[in-house]
């Protein structure tokens, strides 16, 4: 048998193209561009089998949880103006994110929120009074941790990474089905403990959620100052751990992602991460000026993208919400914030011995000083006050 020089040509390993090898890091990479389900104004998109849309009746509870919120987080605003807080990180615009995680979590899961997340606590249903006592500055923690499965709001830029891979790491070894859910800021992803503790819960397969909210600005540094990154959901591929970008100001898909990803880190997958590009409306804080590092075009053009009028949209299409659903709604709303104003007023008496109090299990040497030095300051002032 006699080979012709094309057949010799065609089997040559030299002109043979090689089968490409698939690529490890496929099924951990995020969407191109985030997930959305609805478009800007309320209009739904095609529908997505990865990400199933969340039952109506659900939606219709993250439509009323999303209104309280946002008139909470007006009406604790407005308590700074008038001295009642010392300060206030508010969530407006951020509704979507901040209810529709706690809504992806079960009430035995845990929650690690930062100092911006008290809109998502009182949607956990914490006491609305419990939840600002820190930022009045009456206490480490207004509420109870163990008893709302909700730790501390975190100041600290990304301490609660290390907090939530370490309890979730726990609560699997004890055979529990237990989720964490870790809230993190944009700037946050750009410290160290955010990769201690991401990277710790990729190698202990530590059933852990991280949600990133993208609100563009770490105070005033914008995003590009950040990273490099074609997102922030990119920086997951590098410790093993799926990632996904959503929309942050689409309620339903925002919903949506997260549910996979909490489903994932319940059925012993280990983290997930999740970023939501989304925007931050008001200030830093109440003692941010963010004109100084944004235009009010920029401003304008994401209220246009507002979530809680894009959901309403959507119900109201779908006859799942009308015009007396959405005032008995807003006159929940109202109530829920007269209340707090009134319970607001009433002013704590604080004992200023108790902020040695719970510093550590047994107080240092160093600690007791301190605590002597301010029980004589005291008084010494109640000295002073008397022979006036």
């Amino acid at each position: 048998m006699t080979t012709t020089p094309q057949a010799v040509r065609r089997a040559s390993p030299r002109t043979r193209r090689a089968a490409t090898p698939p690529d490890p890091a496929r099924p951990l990479l995020p969407d191109a561009e985030p997930v959305r389900l609805l478009d800007k104004s309320g209009t739904p998109l095609p529908a997505r089998t990865d990400y199933p849309e969340p039952p109506v009746e659900v939606l219709r509870e993250l439509y009323r949880r999303m209104v309280l919120g946002r008139r909470f987080d007006t009406q604790a605003t407005a308590l700074t103006k008038q001295g009642r807080l010392a300060v206030y990180p508010s969530s407006r615009g951020q509704e979507a994110c901040q209810v529709g995680a706690v809504l992806a979590v079960r009430d035995t899961d845990w929650v690690f929120p930062t100092y911006r997340e008290s809109m998502a606590l009182v949607a956990r249903g914490i006491d609305p009074v419990e939840v600002l006592t820190l930022l009045r500055g009456d206490w480490h923690c207004g509420y109870d941790p163990t008893e709302v499965r909700t730790a501390p709001q975190c100041t600290p830029l990304a301490t609660q990474c290390v907090h939530a891979a370490g309890l979730a790491h726990g609560e699997a070894y004890q055979g529990r089905d237990t989720v964490a859910l870790a809230f993190i800021g944009d700037g946050a992803t750009s410290e160290g403990d955010f990769h201690e503790g991401i990277n710790f819960a990729a190698v202990f397969k530590a059933p852990v959620v991280y949600f990133v909210q993208n609100n563009r600005y770490a105070i005033s540094v914008p995003l590009s100052r950040q990273t490099a990154a074609p997102s922030l959901a990119y920086k997951g591929v590098g410790y093993g751990v799926p990632s996904e970008q959503v929309d942050g100001n689409d309620p339903v898909a925002v919903l949506a992602v997260l549910t996979r990803a909490v489903e994932h880190a319940r059925a012993g997958k280990g983290p997930f991460l999740v970023e939501a590009h989304t925007y931050r409306m008001e200030p830093h804080t109440n003692a941010d000026d963010a004109t100084r590092y944004r235009d009010g075009a920029e401003v304008d053009a994401w209220r246009d993208r507002d979530p809680i009028a894009r959901l309403e949209t959507y119900l109201r299409a779908r006859g799942a919400l009308d015009d007396a659903a959405v005032a008995e709604v807003a006159e929940q709303a109202e109530a829920y914030a007269a209340d707090l104003r009134t319970r607001m007023n009433d002013q704590p008496t604080v004992d200023p011995l108790s902020l040695f109090d719970h510093v550590y299990a047994q107080p240092t040497p160093q600690l007791i000083e301190q605590r002597e030095q301010v029980r004589a300051e005291l008084a010494a002032a109640r000295d002073e006050e008397g022979d006036a």
